[in-house]
């Protein structure tokens, strides 16, 4: 089901309306500051395990989150004073940021490596659901795995159909993906090179 939201002042019942989605163990697809992504509640395991299977994604790649504020990034990863003041420079923006995992984070979104990649985009839409929510969602470009990311919606409703239980129309996007940059051991690794400027890295 498609659901316009307007990007700029998202409106409040709507934003409530696919939070109660993701509390009742709803999959969604949303705008971020990149692409549009597929999520649920990083609580939802049978959500996840759907999400894999939808987009035919390999379980050995785990899922990236969003939190919705900086303060709540310290619940789920270790963050050091050198990642903190990196992390509160670029974020909100086009960043992945990877981190060591804390025992709050689902197994399954944790990697062999015990870390988590977290994201804050700079999108409206987007941080609203996951505040009012109350806690991180799955983050993952909308599309099969090994295609191209999807930008407009509607073709989004075309690949998935019925198997996203709400589809946040908040306009055409560009197909741009993350920076990801691992921010384990204090030193900036690039790990992928997206939309973010990671010269800063070098």
């Amino acid at each position: 089901m498609l659901l316009e939201i307007h990007p700029e002042h998202p409106q409040p019942r709507y934003i409530a309306r696919v939070a109660q989605s993701l509390r009742d163990g709803g999959i969604i697809a949303y705008p971020t500051d990149t692409t549009y992504g597929i999520g649920c509640s990083i609580f939802n395991k049978k959500g996840i395990e759907r999400i894999y299977q939808m987009k035919q994604r390999e379980h050995k790649k785990p899922f990236s989150f969003i939190c919705p504020s900086i303060s709540e990034i310290a619940q789920y990863c270790r963050v050091s004073n050198v990642a903190f003041k990196i992390i509160k420079r670029y974020l909100p923006g086009p960043y992945t940021f990877v981190l060591d995992a804390t025992r709050d984070v689902p197994d399954l979104l944790v990697t062999r490596q015990k870390t988590v990649g977290i994201r804050i985009p700079d999108n409206k839409i987007c941080i609203d659901i996951v505040q009012l929510l109350g806690n991180p969602i799955v983050t993952t470009s909308a599309n099969l795995s090994g295609e191209e990311p999807v930008g407009d919606p509607r073709v989004i409703e075309d690949i998935f159909g019925s198997r996203l239980d709400i589809i946040v129309d908040g306009g055409i996007l560009a197909t741009d993906v993350s920076s990801v940059v691992s921010l384990v051991d204090d030193t900036p690794q690039v790990l992928r090179a997206g939309l973010g400027d990671v010269s800063w890295c070098s």
